[in-house]
């Protein structure tokens, strides 16, 4: 059986200075690009048996930056829905909220269409996602490699190692990285987390 590879997407301004980034569609910085070329030689040695993207511009462009070829755009890859704390900081939350925590408060609603999301939300779209990722798997045709979003993709590896989606918090995961999630005598394990070159 394949690997399951997760890719978080190369820096944007938003990634670097903090700010919550879910539908704002930013581009890479420099750097961002960068680091998605340098992910190549991590990527492009594998056989795929699927390569799914967030259709947000940041993953996909990450992705053929990378080299990934046949890249499909996933809904369900987009990034945790921030609502009201779309492109703000947790250190400006913070001054309001003392004690808030994404993983336990969510987050207030936003603009029309961007309700926010909880934790248990996003766990809902990562379970649909593994769906695909075992039905892929199960053909033994190669690896698996999905490319998207810090919270949404730490809160799929909780899922996939058998956690809540809030457990998520205990694995973070930086720009520009590839991680693989494997087996261990037939039990999901990390072998690899925030890997680069």
């Amino acid at each position: 059986m394949g690997d399951l590879l997760l890719v978080r997407h190369g820096e944007t301004e938003w990634s670097r200075s903090g700010q919550h980034t879910s539908w704002t569609d930013l581009p890479l910085t420099e750097h961002g690009e960068e680091q998605a070329k340098s992910l190549a030689p991590l990527l492009t040695e594998r056989t795929y048996a699927l390569a799914l993207a967030s259709p947000l511009g940041r993953a996909i462009r990450t992705a053929e930056l990378a080299g990934l070829t046949g890249i499909v755009p996933e809904p369900d890859l987009h990034e945790w829905d921030y609502g009201g704390y779309e492109g703000v900081t947790t250190v400006d939350i913070h001054r309001s909220r003392p004690a808030w925590d994404l993983w336990t408060d969510g987050v207030p609603p936003g603009p029309e269409g961007h309700p926010g999301e909880s934790p248990e939300q996003v766990g809902a779209r990562a379970d649909r996602v593994l769906a695909r990722v075992d039905a892929a798997l199960a053909e033994d045709a190669g690896d698996v490699v999905l490319v998207a979003h810090a919270h949404f993709l730490r809160v799929l590896t909780a899922r996939r190692l058998g956690l809540a989606p809030a457990e998520g918090r205990l694995f973070q995961l930086a720009t520009g990285t590839v991680s693989r999630l494997s087996t261990e005598h037939g039990r999901p394990v990390i072998t690899e987390w925030n890997r680069r070159p």
